[in-house]
This record gives structure tokens, C-alpha cells and sequence, in this order.
């Protein structure tokens, strides 16, 4: 799109507060823990039961690990060069004084997976059945504890080993190493290449090239019908005990401290029913919903999948599934039909009044693609009367516009470039006063808002 020339207007943005116990809010998630601790905390430490899955050395790791974080995990000293106050870096102050949850690592739930099987069938000639195969291992051993075992477990930690993050993701190099033979040959296949009757493969057999040959992807997916998962590899937990050949650490990782950040918030996340902080200034009666569409792998017919998320002031949300259909109309443009764009609408009002004791003054609808006339008018009929709807598209730029500060320093997270009424960049990454640091590999880029559809101009609210 382009603009005529102009003295365009820079605003900035507050950062959001986020609100933690006792009702007080501040910026940063690792200050409000440190100081309140989560906004719904329990008055008496929660007990969580913890499974983990991996090498017998993994397990070990593991265990190492979650009994350093019951106590106080230092950050590192600085190094040379690097200032003594880095403000983008925290002391953990230990898992029950932060997130009053506890567990003991001598209690958890542990399942050895044998390093030699783990190495066999990463080597497995066929990319997409080695994955699929070193994925089941992890699952058939939480699905044996659910049959076997009354334990119940709260969150499953699958450690992982190098052997499967360099040899299971997508393109992953396995050049000199010698193959295993599997139920398929080494290329790719599809299901008009599988025997339809045959007996060398059967439905699930054909499965496994419908998604991308990626562990993590896959692990996660297989496991939303078990419990939760961390995901961690032993690199991660251990890197001194993993060297190359200069006696140096394996990967370079993230400070002890960061990790424990980290993994301990994703443990509390998963196992209690609210997230630690939540927004802590919300505008009441506004809902805020995101379209995406991802299209059907292998599907004949071209087909997409729709998904509507409406976003809630604890940080998360809830999703909805629309219905499968020709969405796609260009390449990266989708639109609903009138039905399907209603009923799916429909259900999320009907959440949302459910649990706010009626309708939202206004609803914003967002993605990356405009409305046509069609979608949208299918919207303002699903919405009562009383909600004004305004239409939102939302896209990340490619590094056509750049934006420093005072020269040569990425600009401030939250800057804002207002084009006109009706758009607008916004830099959601840059640099961060509070963390003196920018936190990104290259020259931030912005998001492209445009207002599609409403009454409503773009309005920026600056920092005092």
C-alpha cells in the first residue's frame, strides 16, 4: 500500500501490567512472582504430581535439576564485558516460594526408555517413519502407566536426547550413519502411493505421512489425549555433562537461572487452572477474537480448516473449531462462507456471555486476511444488537520498513507509526527499558493494523 508524503505521527505505548497476588501489578512477570507471587495463589503449597519419560541418564538429569530449583538458583556472574547490572536477567528464588507449587524428584513418576532402541529409530531409513517411531516410544510408555499404574500424573516431563533433536525435525541430516530398514522406502509418500488393501500397511501405517516429520510437533499432538507435557532435552539440564570434542559445552544455553524461569513457570502453567498473572487492566465488556485457517495436509480437495480464539485478560484463551471447507481463495487469503462464518461467531458470543452475564459492547475480529462482504455481513447478524463489531487485519511485515532510535538502536517496544485513520505499524518487539535489552536477532519489524470494518478510528493513547 502506498502513501503520499507526509510528517507521520510516532506515538508510544504503555507496557501492560500484568497482576500477580494481593492484587498488585507491575510490568515484568519475573518481578511480580519475585514480589507476590501468582494472582490466584493457594493459601497452602500444592503438592504436583510430576511423570517423567526419558534415557535412564535423562531421568537422572531431571531429577538433578528439579532439586536445585527447590531452592535459590543464582544467575551467573558477568562476563567479561558485560555490564554487572543486567537487568534481562533474574535469581530464581525456588519453585514453592514462587509459585507455591512443590514436588519431590525422588516421588516422581520415571519410565527409562533404552538409549540403543532411541538410536536405532532415529536411523530409520524413511524420515517420516523414524519420527513417527521415536514419537510412539514416549507414548506407549505414558499409555502403559495409564493401564498399569494408578498413580496419576499432573504433567509429563519428556527429556530428550541429542540423538533425537538432530535426526527428527524437518530436513535433519543424517548423512553417514547407518540406516535401519522400516516398513517404507526412503521417499516421501502420500496416500495414493499406499496400497489401499494391501497388507504392508494398514489406516494408522498411512498416518504417518500426513504431518511433518518434527518429534516436538508430533509428541505434542499425541499427547493432548494423555495429560500435559514439558518437553526439555538433557542439554538443557545438564550441558556440562555434554562436551564436544574441544571440552567445551555441547550447544550454548540459556544461564541456569533462566532455565529454571522457564521450565518452572511451564510447570505451573500446566498443571493448575489459572496462569500466574493475568492483565491487570482490561477494558470491561470488550471481547477480542483471532481468526486463523490452516490448510488439510493431503486433502484432495484443497481444503482448510477455520479456528476462531477468543483471548481472555488471564493471557491465554479459548479456542473454537470452526467447520472444514474451500476457504482458501488466494494464496494467503481465506474467507468463510455465510453459515459457517455465523455458527462459528455464534458459539464464541455464546461462551463469552456465558461467562461475563451477557454480550460484549464491542468485539473485535482480527486476522490476517480482510473480511469480504459476505463473512462479514454473516458476522454482524451472529452479533446482538448492543455489540458494535469492528473488523481488524493484522500482518507481519517483511523488513520493508524500518524504524531506529536515535540513529542506530532499534526502536522502543510499543512504538507506534499512525499512516492514516485506518493504519498503522506497531513494533510488538524492540527494546525494553526495564530489561536494558532488545531481545531479537535483527533490526525489529513491525505489524501492519489496518481497521477493515467499524465507525472507529485508530486511536493511540501516549505514554506519559
Amino acid at each position: 500500500m502506498e502513501f503520499p508524503e507526509q510528517t507521520l505521527e510516532i506515538e508510544h505505548l504503555f507496557e501492560p501490567s500484568l497482576e500477580f497476588g494481593f492484587g498488585q501489578s507491575t510490568a515484568h512477570p519475573k518481578d511480580g512472582l519475585f514480589l507476590y507471587g501468582p494472582h490466584e495463589r493457594a493459601k497452602k503449597t500444592k503438592e504436583i504430581r510430576v511423570g517423567v519419560i526419558g534415557t535412564a541418564s535423562g531421568i537422572n538429569y531431571f531429577r538433578k535439576w528439579a532439586e536445585k530449583i527447590k531452592g535459590r538458583v543464582e544467575v551467573p556472574p558477568p562476563g567479561k564485558g558485560e555490564k554487572a547490572d543486567r537487568l534481562h536477567l533474574a535469581n530464581f528464588p525456588g519453585l514453592e516460594p514462587t509459585f507455591g507449587i512443590t514436588f519431590e524428584p525422588d516421588e516422581c513418576v520415571a519410565h527409562a526408555l533404552d538409549s540403543k532402541a532411541i538410536d536405532r529409530t532415529t536411523r530409520i531409513l524413511n524420515l517420516h517413519e523414524a519420527v513417527a517411531k521415536v514419537a510412539d516410544l514416549y507414548v506407549a510408555r505414558a499409555q502403559r502407566h495409564i493401564d498399569n499404574d494408578e498413580r496419576s500424573v499432573d504433567v509429563w516431563v519428556l527429556v530428550v536426547p541429542e540423538v533425537i533433536f538432530e535426526r527428527c525435525r524437518p530436513g535433519a541430516k543424517r548423512t553417514g550413519l547407518p540406516m535401519e530398514k522400516g516398513d517404507f522406502g526412503k521417499r516421501q509418500k502420500v496416500r495414493s502411493d499406499l496400497p489401499l488393501l494391501g497388507d504392508l500397511v494398514d489406516k494408522e501405517a498411512e498416518e504417518i505421512f500426513d504431518d511433518v516429520p518434527d518429534f516436538h510437533r508430533q509428541i505434542k499432538a499425541a499427547f493432548l489425549r494423555i495429560a500435559p507435557t514439558q518437553i526439555v532435552r538433557e542439554t538443557t539440564l545438564e550441558p556440562e555433562s555434554h562436551k564436544n570434542k574441544a571440552g567445551y559445552p555441547a550447544r550454548r544455553t540459556q544461564d541456569q537461572a533462566t532455565v529454571a524461569w522457564n521450565l518452572a513457570t511451564g510447570l505451573y502453567y500446566k498443571t493448575q487452572p489459572r496462569p500466574p498473572w493475568k492483565l491487570a487492566e482490561v477494558r470491561p465488556k470488550v471481547c477480542y477474537v483471532g481468526l486463523v485457517f490452516k490448510n488439510l495436509p493431503n486433502d484432495p480437495n484443497g481444503h482448510a480448516c477455520c479456528a476462531a480464539q477468543m483471548f481472555l485478560n488471564e493471557g491465554d484463551g479459548v479456542v473454537f473449531r470452526g467447520a472444514n471447507g474451500p476457504w482458501k481463495t488466494a494464496d494467503f487469503e481465506y474467507h468463510l462462507k455465510r453459515l459457517a462464518a455465523k455458527k462459528l461467531l455464534s458459539t464464541v458470543l455464546e461462551t463469552y456471555a456465558e461467562s461475563h452475564d451477557g454480550p460484549p459492547a464491542e468485539l473485535f475480529i482480527h486476522g490476517q486476511t480482510y473480511f469480504d462482504e459476505e463473512e462479514w455481513n454473516a458476522f454482524e447478524e451472529a452479533a446482538p444488537p448492543e455489540t458494535n463489531v469492528v473488523g481488524v487485519r493484522i500482518r507481519q511485515t517483511q523488513g520493508e520498513t524500518k524504524l531506529f532510535r536515535d540513529g542506530d538502536y532499534p526502536v522502543l517496544r510499543g512504538t507506534t507509526m499512525i499512516l492514516n485513520d485506518r493504519n498503522a505499524l506497531l513494533w510488538t518487539t524492540g527494546y525494553v527499558p526495564q530489561l536494558d535489552t532488545y531481545i531479537g536477532p535483527e533490526t525489529p519489524n513491525p505489524l501492519f493494523i489496518t481497521i477493515l470494518k467499524s465507525k472507529i478510528e485508530i486511536d493511540v493513547a501516549p505514554c506519559a
